[in-house]
């Protein structure tokens, strides 16, 4: 049997805390999981690129491709690969030289909401360079996919493959800081890297507007998120940075609803996470949210602190209708890792023109 090479490239990603981090690790481990049977089977032979510094991120048994700097202008490699798929558009090295299939993972065009002119021309002109040199493109929303059509011109299929969304429903719990396994009060909880597309500047006006209710913003030590630490003073606003897990899943079982009015979005993976506990989850209606929250969620239409108030007021109530919680988490289950990774092993069939099911888990 003639093998064939199939290359999955990380790229850049130097760790697995965000969203494009947490992509690659999920899809990356569940298509390796695959593999020995596709090289059994089909003589498909997978290679992960990476940083050096992740290691044998997906387990021994497998042909890790080191990135360096130079990719960016030449790869050259052997063996020829049948089908080389970036993970992501912020990849910046190139397949290697002589591949047959090159395919990209869009996540976003995040770049054309709230830059500056120079901003965007910059990104603009790097990802026509991409497209450029690309044979197949998918992407992890139809509003994604609209974007590329409209501001890229591409002419050609986009599959759109959902993102999954972790369930942290039977993790470990472990309460926050200062709070109690059962929190005495009800708190309305945040989790991003509150940078300035997150609008943490909204949440901040809804806590000025709702002085009786507890707000509890969590996320990685970033800068952004410690500069936001440091000038708050709201008394009814805390901040919990670099949590783990067993406080994240505190965080969604006890919070009363999520708050998330994200200016720019590639997916969302929080509001998801806090709807598989039935939670009530408030969004903007900007970029992919409403597409991702459907008729699950609640959404900001102004980011004024009263007219906010009124809609988590009136969401909250909402949610304590019979059935509501259950239909929040029936919404959140289907967005799952296992269905995303078939939808990528299906495009693969069709691009290395393989019978369909061939590479089905």
């Amino acid at each position: 049997m003639e093998e064939r090479h199939v290359g999955i490239s990380l790229g850049n990603i130097g760790a697995l805390h965000d969203g494009l981090g947490e992509f690659s690790w999920q899809i990356g481990q569940r298509l390796a999981a695959r593999a020995p049977a596709w090289r059994q089977r089909h003589g498909l032979v997978l290679h992960f690129h990476c940083k050096p510094q992740l290691g044998e991120l997906f387990g021994a048994g497998f042909n890790y491709i080191a990135v360096d700097r130079w990719q960016r202008w030449r790869h050259v490699r052997e063996p020829r690969f049948a089908l080389w798929h970036s993970l992501h558009q912020l990849n910046k090295t190139l397949p290697p030289a002589g591949t047959g299939v090159r395919l990209v993972t869009v996540h976003d065009l995040n770049y054309l909401y709230g830059r500056g002119a120079f901003s965007t021309w910059r990104h603009h002109r790097r990802t026509r360079a991409l497209l450029a040199r690309t044979d197949a493109l998918s992407a992890i929303s139809h509003h994604t996919a609209a974007d590329v059509r409209r501001h890229l011109g591409w002419p050609g299929d986009i599959s759109v493959i959902w993102n999954g969304a972790r369930s942290f429903t039977a993790a470990p719990r472990r309460p926050l800081a200062g709070w109690s396994e059962v929190p005495g009060q009800p708190f309305l909880f945040h989790l991003s890297r509150m940078s300035p597309s997150k609008n943490p500047e909204a949440l901040l006006a809804l806590a000025a507007a709702w002085p009786e209710m507890r707000f509890v913003l969590c996320g990685p030590p970033s800068d952004d998120a410690k500069a936001l630490r440091q000038r708050v003073t709201l008394p009814n606003v805390e901040f919990h940075l670099g949590i783990d897990d067993a406080q994240k899943a505190w965080a969604y079982g006890a919070c009363s609803g999520f708050l998330f009015p994200s200016l720019t979005e590639g997916f969302g993976l929080p509001p998801i996470e806090a709807m598989h506990f039935g939670k009530p989850v408030f969004l903007s209606r900007l970029t992919c949210l409403p597409e991702i929250g459907g008729d699950a969620a609640d959404y900001f239409d102004s980011f004024d602190g009263p007219a906010m108030r009124t809609v988590v007021e009136a969401g909250l109530a909402r949610a304590a209708a019979p059935g509501r919680a259950e239909a929040i988490r029936a919404h959140a289950a289907q967005f799952d890792w296992d269905r995303a990774a078939n939808g990528y092993s299906a495009l693969y069939e069709r691009l290395l023109r393989m019978p369909s099911g061939s590479l089905a888990a």
